[in-house]
This record gives C-alpha cells, sequence and structure tokens, in this order.
C-alpha cells in the first residue's frame, strides 16, 4: 500500500508555524567548476523505496563518512528533499563501525546537541552528529548531520513526542534518510542564540536528561549543496515528462547553477521566495494562497475538498484526492519578483491510481492540504527545476528563488 502523505517541514521555516528568519545563512558563491566533466550529477529515481510501497518516492545515494577519514559508507534509498535542509539518516542505515565514528555534536557546557525535527506527520529524533557528506563528485566536509533513531538517545523528550509520532525506522520513515537540499542553509535560524522560538526544536541532553536549547547556526543540521567547495549556490532537479501512472522512472540532480555546461538557466523563469516564510503564492478561482516547491511531497497537496469540488479519499487513503473522474485545474504561480505563470495539472482517484500494485509514479497524485498549495513531486516531472541557496549569487540573482 502506497504512504500517505510525507512532507518533511521543520515548523520553524515557516509552513506549520510562521517564525521570522533571524539571521539566516549565505554568502559566499560558486567557486571554481568541477573539471570532470558530469561530476556535479547525482542519479535520482523514483521508485518504492527501500522498504517498498513508497508513492512518488524521489530517491537517491548519500555517502557518510567520520569527518576526515576514509572510514565511510554508501548509503542508497536516501529521500531527496527541496522542501527541507539538512542530512538526515537512520541510525539503523549506518554501520556500527561508521556510527561510533561520528563526532557528537556539544554545546558550551558538554551536553550533547539532538534534534527534534517536525514534520507535517510526524517528527524525528536523534543526535546531531558531524560527518563529510558526498554526493556524486561534490563533497560537504565536517557538516552536522541527525542521526535519526540513535539508541543512545532513545528517551525522546515530552515536548518532543506532544507534536508528533516519531519516525524511527524504515517502516515509518519509508526510506534510509532525508537529503534536504532547499532553498535556505540551516533548519532553523529561529532557534539561534538571541531568539525565542525554538520551538522544541534542538536539545541539549546530559544522559536522559534532555532540555530546549538554542544552536549556534554553525553547528545545526544544514542543506550540504551550500557547504561544497564548487557547486555550491543551488541544484537543478531534472526528471522526465510522465504521461500516466507508472513502475519508475529516472532523472539527474545536478549541483550548482551556472556553474556548468549543464545547469544553465537557460530559457526558465525565476520566482523569487519571500525570504520570512519560504514561499511563493498561487492564485485559484481569484484568490491568493501560499506555495512552495516540494520534491519531497508525494502528490498535489493544496486546499480542501470545499474549495477544490474534490472529494477526499475514504480510510486508509484519507490523505488523498477520490474525484469521480480526473479534474483538471489551471492556476497561477507569482514570485516576490512579482513574475507570473500559469500552472495546469489534473488529479484523478487516488484508490484508482493505487489499485495497480507495480505502480510508484503517479503524475494525478493529489490531496488536501487547507490552506496552501504544495507542489510536490508530480510537479517535476517534465520540468526542470532549479533551487538557488539564498545568499548565493547566480546568474539568474542571488537566492533564494525557485525557476522553472
Amino acid at each position: 500500500m502506497p504512504f500517505g502523505r510525507f512532507r518533511l517541514i521543520p515548523v520553524a521555516c515557516g509552513f506549520t508555524i510562521l517564525i521570522l528568519w533571524a539571521g539566516c545563512g549565505g554568502g559566499g558563491g560558486s567557486k571554481n567548476s568541477n573539471s570532470t566533466p558530469g561530476a556535479n550529477i547525482a542519479p535520482i529515481v523514483v521508485n518504492g523505496g527501500p522498504n517498498g510501497g513508497y508513492a512518488n518516492g524521489l530517491f537517491t545515494t548519500v555517502t557518510i563518512c567520520a569527518a576526515g577519514t576514509s572510514n565511510c559508507q554508501a548509503v542508497s534509498g536516501v529521500l531527496v528533499d527541496t522542501g527541507s535542509f539538512g542530512v538526515r539518516i537512520l541510525s539503523t542505515a549506518l554501520t556500527p563501525a561508521l556510527s561510533s565514528g561520528l563526532g557528537q555534536e556539544k554545546d558550551a557546557i558538554g551536553n550533547s546537541i539532538t534534534e527534534c525535527a517536525q514534520f507535517s506527520d510526524g517528527i524525528t529524533w536523534g543526535p546531531v552528529k558531524t560527518a563529510d557528506v558526498k554526493i556524486a563528485s561534490e563533497e560537504a566536509a565536517a557538516i552536522p548531520i541527525q542521526v535519526i533513531g540513535d539508541l543512545a538517545f532513545s528517551a525522546i523528550p515530552a515536548g518532543c513526542s506532544n507534536t508528533g509520532a516519531p519516525e524511527d525506522t524504515l517502516q515509518k520513515l519509508g526510506a534510509n534518510g532525508i537529503l534536504g537540499i532547499g532553498p535556505f542553509v540551516q533548519d532553523c535560524p529561529a532557534c539561534a542564540p538571541g531568539t525565542n522560538n525554538n520551538q522544541n526544536f534542538y536539545y541539549a541532553c546530559a544522559g536522559s536528561s534532555c532540555s530546549v536549547t538554542t544552536v549556534d547556526l554553525p553547528k545545526q543540521v544544514q542543506n550540504p549543496v551550500a557547504s561544497f567547495g564548487t557547486d555550491n549556490n543551488g541544484v537543478l532537479v531534472e526528471l522526465p515528462a510522465v504521461p500516466s501512472s507508472t513502475t519508475t522512472v529516472s532523472g539527474s540532480l545536478i549541483f550548482g547553477i551556472g556553474t556548468e555546461s549543464n545547469n544553465a538557466l537557460g530559457g526558465v523563469h525565476v520566482y523569487t521566495i519571500d525570504p520570512k516564510t519560504g514561499n511563493i503564492s498561487t492564485t485559484f478561482k481569484g484568490q491568493s494562497y501560499s506555495s512552495f516547491l516540494d520534491t519531497g511531497s508525494n502528490a498535489y497537496f493544496f486546499l480542501n475538498a470545499g474549495t477544490t469540488g474534490m472529494p477526499t479519499c475514504p480510510s486508509p487513503e484519507s490523505g488523498f484526492y477520490c474525484p469521480s473522474s480526473p479534474v483538471s485545474f489551471s492556476v497561477t504561480n507569482t514570485g516576490t519578483n512579482k513574475f507570473s505563470g500559469t500552472v495546469s495539472f489534473s488529479i484523478d482517484n487516488a484508490d484508482t491510481l493505487f489499485s495497480n500494485q507495480t505502480d510508484t509514479v503517479f503524475p494525478t497524485l493529489g490531496g488536501p492540504n487547507a490552506g496552501m498549495f504544495d507542489w510536490g513531486l508530480p510537479f517535476f516531472y517534465g520540468r526542470n527545476v532549479f533551487v538557488a541557496i539564498e545568499g548565493q549569487p547566480t546568474p539568474g540573482g542571488v537566492g533564494p528563488y525557485w525557476a522553472y
């Protein structure tokens, strides 16, 4: 059975709870390009995931190393997510030798820094550790990542568990980890010292006793692309057009924007993002709604049954729409730069789509998301979508923006 709705959403990033981005990272720029053609390309694939049964899940392989060593492991089945920021790996996906070799992040008095990353459908709890992250031929050296479900931190504080159910196993998460490569650098600028909006996100732990804390930006889980030595100003997601449901499709995750011959903006249009919310806007039937582009969501999630005129499916697929026949929509996306463009898409009955148990790719899958448009993975089929990182210069201007 395909998963229901899945999307990583740290609440400090403005989706569930609007919080100002205090002290956002950024700066710098793309450095010299790679000398090897294609060295900035990572293969990506849409399939059922490492546990099977994932609908519209986009996966790649990420290599995790103990910082500065050859103690490395290639972890496949990692979800590619343009709607979050940072690398998160299941502890069960790491060998004991590698897990023990990752350095634990500490606060000023020696407490272990841990994180309660909050999603739309649950949380991941686990320590923040230092690792070298390698994807294709790119490397982010000694950056903080989250290790999900580490048994040394099995006691989840009530302030974290009260925000959602833990997704700390392969069965619950549906992936071996998450590669957050959205348009921002850190995952919780509002958790930095001098702010008061932590929202039970970061914790300092002494043994099994953990308390909410602030964390300096360099010690927060963060977008690995921003730490690459080259091609570090954004990413390009390339997936083929998908006319109907099918078993699997393959594409490319290309690092950098305008840094190589394979990542030029070309004729795409730039939609700049509100730096406080991370959103653009979508106009539907004369009404404007906040919206964002997100490979980590497995459907078009938008509005509700009353607004769209489509009923939701009966349980257990109640997170999706089930119209009696396909329904077509045409809306307008607008960036903060005032550039607007029309998006046309169709939604089909999820129960009908899921009836073919061999299919995992669904270009017409949709579900409710009251008051917002979440342009999930179906939006990316047949489009070249760029994600520009905040503060980074690109041929299309300084990020953050989306372009397609």
